[in-house]
């Protein structure tokens, strides 16, 4: 369903021993747009959900509710660090826009500098930490 690459979830890692809850999962919740992207809302929760699909992302747990699931399929989530981002970035397939591009979905840098591509285009999904 999802894919989390070691290097996110090291920095998963780093930012919920940062919050002093180490022992939490990461919530992603997928809110489509009515302009073909989405808005993912990320949390620190401990209680898991009767209906939560749950991935251990190299030993971070992340919870994804039922109606985001199909959302997340086939998706990605990486790290990355760069003189004009730093962030995570979500690869999602499922809101890619037409010609390329970002519908905050696709290549956006969720939580970034500024994503955007050579063009100045693009999006960003999120506030560094």
């Amino acid at each position: 369903m999802l894919t989390v690459s070691e290097l996110a979830s090291q920095k998963l890692r780093g930012i919920m021993d940062e919050e002093g809850q180490p022992d939490s999962s990461l919530r992603i919740i997928v809110v489509p747009n009515p302009h073909g992207g989405a808005q993912y809302m990320l949390s620190l929760e401990r209680d898991v959900k009767a209906d939560d699909a749950v991935i251990d992302a190299y030993g971070v747990r992340i919870l994804v509710d039922s109606d985001s699931a199909p959302l997340l399929a086939g998706s990605e989530i990486d790290y990355v660090e760069g003189l004009m981002r730093s962030g995570f970035v979500i690869s999602n397939p499922n809101f890619m826009v037409e010609g390329g591009g970002c519908a905050c979905g696709g290549n956006c840098g969720c939580g970034g500098h500024g994503a955007s591509d050579e063009h100045g285009d693009g999006c960003d999904c999120g506030e560094s930490h």
